[in-house]
């Protein structure tokens, strides 16, 4: 998975047209992380308002490149960042999905945000991969990300448990 970092110079000239528009299915999935379709000239200016610093091209869903994106996304480091694929339907929607199981959301409020985004256009090898997903296969880096964020690095006090 490779990230491309937001143009600005695109985005430059899209403002000097005025458009502030948000491209198709746009949407807000968590803080600081959005989804959409792929970005057009005319969102330029609406997407800069967002201080993106990343844009994820995920353009595929092997298990691998849903999980890298995961870690993009569930590096607050990344944030703000966008999730995007043509249309912002399929590829876009199974990595939410993924991101929503994380998340602990049920598997009918995952599925029910895949079909408003999708409209008319549900895959069911989409869904089957969703609820497919093995979420603990994720837990090593979320370890590291909670490890990293509480100072517990190899040269950092460890995390000790403590009532306040």
């Amino acid at each position: 998975m490779i990230l491309e970092q937001f143009d600005e110079s695109a985005a430059e000239k899209a403002d000097a047209a005025m458009v502030v528009a948000p491209p198709s299915n746009f949407g807000m999935v968590d803080t600081g992380v959005y989804r959409s379709g792929f970005p057009d000239p005319a969102s330029f200016g609406f997407l800069r308002g967002l201080g993106l610093r990343s844009v994820d091209p995920n353009v595929s869903i092997p298990v691998d490149a849903i999980m890298g994106a995961l870690r993009v996304i569930l590096d607050v480091r990344n944030h703000p960042v966008l999730i995007h694929c043509k249309r912002g339907k399929h590829r876009t929607g199974c990595l939410v999905g993924c991101f929503r199981k994380l998340q602990n959301w049920c598997l009918s409020s995952v599925f029910e945000e895949y079909h408003r985004y999708a409209a008319g256009k549900s895959r069911l090898s989409d869904l089957k991969f969703i609820e497919s997903f093995d979420v603990n296969c994720m837990t090593d880096c979320l370890l590291r990300l909670i490890y990293h964020y509480h100072g517990c690095l190899q040269k950092s006090k460890r995390l000790a448990y403590s009532e306040r």
